[in-house]
């Protein structure tokens, strides 16, 4: 089973949990950890690949939006939006509304819940069904 971890965010909006997710993959990537940034949609995707190279001053994120071609998946944090075919890395940050169908090949899941009611919504259903699967649940106030 595995480890998932909910961020509680002070703030509303998109851009809150999208800034955040540049920070925990900035992170990860300094533990030598692989991540994947899973996203609602092709230009959320884009925005996170943007972001990672702005968020912040100094910061070096090496990443790849994932496409059909193998060669984008080598690098050790990678973005996407789609149902592909995405290999096991230590770390899924989750930023769509549903549970992606590859999420069960990581050992731990991030979900990123800001402040807003939708959202709120949205990932109570998520820590409902997480829980239901049997999954080590950890709750964290950012």
């Amino acid at each position: 089973m595995a480890r998932i971890d909910f961020y509680i965010l002070s703030n509303a909006g998109p851009q809150q949990r999208q800034l955040f997710a540049c920070r925990l993959a900035e992170k990860a990537y300094r533990l030598e950890n692989t991540v994947h940034i899973h996203t609602g949609t092709p230009a959320d995707a884009q925005r996170i690949d943007q972001l990672l190279w702005t968020f912040r001053d100094g910061s070096f994120v090496p990443h790849d939006l994932v496409s059909t071609d193998a060669q984008d998946r080598q690098s050790p944090i990678t973005i996407g939006s789609g149902d592909d075919d995405i290999e096991s890395r230590d770390l899924l940050i989750n930023l769509c509304d549903d549970i992606p169908a590859f999420a069960e090949d990581f050992p731990r899941v991030a979900e990123l819940v800001s402040s807003d009611d939708d959202c709120k919504r949205e990932s109570r259903k998520r820590y409902a069904e997480y829980r239901a699967k049997g999954h080590t649940l950890e709750t964290h106030k950012v």
